[in-house]
């Protein structure tokens, strides 16, 4: 075996290992209806913001290359929901009654955004009934 198929071999197997994580890291939230964002978008060209949208909770989930970040609102705890939309893609931000910081997701389409709030607001209506 030469030095070059060795490093050859060596490159194939790093690419393969690169995609593995790529795909694991992607996979949608379990649960509810999820929102994923644009690969277009900043922040989200590798690993996409994730919203899941439960009857209970609102999951933010944002990939790392180490780990993941993950935020959760318990909808009865949603105080508001605001979008603000674009040629192309919104912005959501979604407000809590205890005072920490909002969740803010970027790079939604228009269509996902208006799904998202008013999933969140019939969500709230039920648990309020």
């Amino acid at each position: 075996m030469t030095w070059i198929s060795i490093v050859a071999a060596a490159a194939g197997a790093l690419l393969l290992m690169l995609l593995l994580v790529l795909v694991v890291k992607n996979r949608h939230l379990p649960e509810g209806e999820v929102f994923v964002a644009s690969r277009w978008t900043r922040g989200n060209r590798i690993f996409p913001t994730q919203v899941a949208i439960t009857p209970e909770s609102v999951i933010q989930r944002k990939p790392q290359w180490l780990g993941r970040r993950e935020e959760s609102i318990h909808i009865d705890h949603v105080a508001s929901v605001k979008t603000d939309t674009g040629l192309l893609f919104s912005e959501v931000v979604i407000e809590t009654s205890g005072g920490s910081e909002p969740i803010v997701c970027h790079g939604h389409s228009n269509a996902d955004a208006t799904r998202m709030k008013d999933i969140i607001e019939h969500n709230q209506t039920a648990s309020a009934a």
